[in-house]
């Protein structure tokens, strides 16, 4: 399964280059609880087709019939479902009792629109992180640069009648598994679910033509290998399941020189002590470097099976990807 916001993009893109105009909808905040994070996606085309959420299902019943109806009609409109001073979105009450403010673009299929769908797509599958800025009322769309942290949506006024919503646009999240073990197919059919690109990497080719987990893509070469061809970018954790020094030490020598947010690897602590002197002497890697590692790896939640050690460590990357300290679980 690829990752739902590459999914969106890439059906949009699809879309425009058959002609088809489409809308393009993005949560822009959310009060109360919601299931969907600011910068969610989901797109519809004309014959009602949609790919992505932006609820549990009540605001996209509500979307499709108004485009049914023929609404939506110009180039950019905001909405506030759940809040009853907004009359677009006040027949609309979310289970949860909250508001959610949804910014609706109607895109058409121009070579423009293709081009900055392509651009989407590249930052999705890795390239530079960008935001894009979208300015109300014109619907006047672009991107620019910004390698900072902060929220996914924040906007500005720019002129007294228009303002600018910005985006941050991340390539989707991937999860690069070294090695083939009995930890390894929970751990990426978790991966999968939590919507996450994942590849498994194993030396051995007939373990890896018997490992199937719906969504993981399989590659049969060392982890090293892979890793060191370029596969990890700032979004990407990478961990080693095997206790196999010989593929867990060289996929983390190689995953330590990349901007992979999570590095980890399986061992008991006096293992993971002799692991990272190993590293450091003859793996020609820093005592900063080796911080980096994650190990023993996962949430201690004293997990005893191979499905409780997946998902200690999912739970661990997912602690790590929202910054959020061991202490504040």
């Amino acid at each position: 399964m690829q990752h739902l916001d590459r999914q969106v993009i890439e059906h949009a893109l699809a879309w425009c280059q058959q002609g088809r105009p489409f809308w393009l909808c993005t949560v822009l905040a959310t009060f109360g609880s919601s299931p969907r994070e600011p910068g969610s996606w989901m797109a519809v085309n004309e014959e009602g087709e949609a790919i992505g959420s932006l609820s549990g299902g009540c605001v996209e019943e509500d979307f499709l019939q108004r485009v049914k109806e023929g609404a939506f009609e110009r180039p950019v409109t905001v909405i506030r479902y759940g809040d009853q001073d907004d009359v677009q979105g006040a027949n609309v009450t979310l289970p949860c009792g909250g508001i959610l403010e949804v910014l609706i673009e109607r895109l058409p299929a121009t070579q423009a629109t293709e081009a900055h769908l392509t651009t989407l797509l590249a930052t999705l599958d890795g390239q530079q992180p960008l935001v894009r800025h979208v300015e109300l009322p014109s619907g006047r769309f672009g991107f620019h640069e910004d390698t900072s942290l902060g929220p996914r949506v924040y906007r500005e006024q720019v002129q007294s009648e228009s303002e600018r919503i910005y985006l941050r646009v991340a390539p989707a999240r991937r999860l690069i598994i070294a090695g083939i073990s009995a930890i390894t197919a929970p751990c990426a059919a978790f991966a999968v679910t939590l919507g996450f690109e994942v590849i498994v990497c194993d030396p051995d080719a007939t373990a890896c033509a018997h490992f199937c987990v719906p969504g993981a893509v399989v590659k049969a070469q060392l982890p090293s290998q892979y890793i060191a061809s370029g596969a990890c970018h700032g979004a990407t954790a990478v961990v080693a399941l095997t206790h196999d020094p010989r593929i867990d030490d060289l996929a983390m020598m190689e995953a330590l020189r990349t901007p992979a947010f999570y590095i980890g690897v399986m061992g008991s602590q006096r293992t993971s002590t002799a692991r990272a002197e190993r590293l450091i002497r003859s793996g020609g890697l820093t005592q900063a470097q080796v911080a980096r590692l994650h190990m023993p790896i996962g949430l201690a939640l004293g997990s005893k099976t191979p499905a409780e050690i997946a998902l200690a460590v999912m739970a661990d990357i997912v602690r790590v990807q929202h910054g959020k300290a061991v202490n504040e679980l």
